[in-house]
């Protein structure tokens, strides 16, 4: 795996409610820039991220599966979290260590239970928002009713749309970008081919209409931009942007989007929006823990020249490979063939190998560095909620408070 700076990787999630399409959505999203052949499918079987037979013979997520991708010179590391009850624990785990949660609602349902669980662990961590809009091809889906309903429930971060849907329900074939004012108006055979075309006149009325909404919301994010709109009327594109993404990584407001993950509509504007209104690890800021020792607290900055820090926030029991701890770097690095400190449990850990996780496959790199999530196998001693330090100077993150058990044994 070739080396990429900081500012270039983006660490995001999907979170929702069981059923809303989080898993077909990172389906798509995989196929679209090119690291699967094929569109995965929940329903057939065919799904990379739901590989365990349980999942496949239910056709839901139980446990968070991971996967990483390149679009436009950036690099990727991608969560697909479980949304039912039995299994929201995961989806607070993941939380924790990405940088931007895409939280999925269905066009055709509205918020749930689990939406409004996901949106709270998001707040705890405070982590940046998109929201996306699933299944917009299906009967009664209403992308502006899911966006008022969002407005009426999370007032304190309100939801923009940054796109009109064009077509609904089985007429669904694009969307309007309102940032470029452009539309997308994509092939009808799930291929992710797009034309990017004008507004068709039928849309230019309602576009602009939200455009200007969307212009007067995002220059509250800057006063000096708010003055020039306020005398000239208009602001550039850049200008829109930057104030965009300065609000979504503020959490003052979220960006709505919407699509069709299953006839692999809207995903490119998607994947866009994600680099532009996502931060890096770099603006994330320090990570904040103690030292062991002194109890004191201690921060990371996310520089490789710090000493190192990691958060293993999960483990998966692999029938090949054995025991797989799953972390995410927050400062310094980490080489294959090496010894790493494991600052909770006071012992070291003999590392052979670093992977990515693509599903259930592994794609050995050979190293790690701020911002990557990865894997390394067979670690004696380490368990969830460990956290890997520099021996000399020690770091030991808080472990993440997961929901009760809803059923418990004796």
């Amino acid at each position: 795996m070739k080396r990429v700076e900081p500012t270039h990787i983006r660490n995001i999630g999907t979170f929702g409610h069981g059923g809303e399409g989080k898993t077909s959505l990172a389906e798509a999203i995989l196929f679209d820039t090119g690291e699967n052949t094929r569109l995965g499918r929940v329903d057939d079987g065919s799904s990379l991220m739901d590989f365990e037979p349980e999942e496949i013979n239910r056709r839901i997520s139980i446990s968070a599966s991971l996967a990483h991708f390149e679009w436009e010179k950036h690099k990727f590391h991608m969560i697909d979290t479980p949304g039912y009850a039995n299994f929201i624990a995961e989806a607070k785990a993941s939380m924790r260590v990405v940088d931007g949660a895409i939280i999925v609602v269905g066009g055709n349902s509205g918020i749930k239970v689990q939406t409004e669980t996901v949106w709270g662990y998001a707040n705890e961590f405070q982590v940046p928002r998109i929201l996306y809009v699933s299944k917009m091809d299906m009967e009664r889906a209403d992308f502006f009713k899911v966006v008022e309903e969002m407005k009426k429930a999370f007032p304190s971060q309100p939801v923009v749309p940054v796109e009109l849907p064009m077509g609904a329900e089985g007429s669904f074939r694009g969307v309007v970008d309102l940032i470029q004012m452009k539309a997308y108006l994509y092939r009808e055979d799930g291929s992710g081919q797009f034309e990017f075309k004008e507004i068709p006149p039928e849309l230019k009325g309602e576009a602009g209409r939200l455009r200007e909404r969307l212009i007067e919301t995002v220059v509250e994010m800057d006063d000096q931009l708010m003055e020039k709109y306020l005398e000239s009327g208009e602001i550039s594109t850049e200008e829109m942007v930057r104030c965009l993404r300065k609000g979504t990584i503020e959490r003052k407001l979220v960006p709505a989007t919407c699509g069709s993950s299953i006839r692999n509509i809207g995903i490119h504007p998607l994947l866009n929006l994600m680099i532009s209104c996502f931060p890096s690890p770099l603006e994330k800021g320090p990570a904040q823990g103690k030292n062991p020792k002194s109890g004191e607290t201690e921060t990371r900055a996310p520089k490789e020249e710090e000493p190192l820090s990691a958060f293993v926030f999960k483990t998966i029991a692999d029938p090949f490979a054995g025991k797989l701890n799953v972390f995410r770097v927050y400062s310094g690095s980490l080489n294959a063939d090496s010894v790493v400190y494991n600052a909770k449990k006071e012992v070291k850990e003999r590392i052979a190998q670093i992977f990515l996780l693509e599903g259930k496959k592994q794609k050995p790199v050979g190293f790690a560095s701020v911002g990557d999530i990865v894997a390394v196998a067979k670690l004696k001693e380490t368990t969830t909620g460990d956290t890997f330090s520099d021996e000399k100077r020690p770091i030991v993150f808080e472990d993440t408070k997961l929901p009760l058990p809803a059923i418990s044994y004796a």
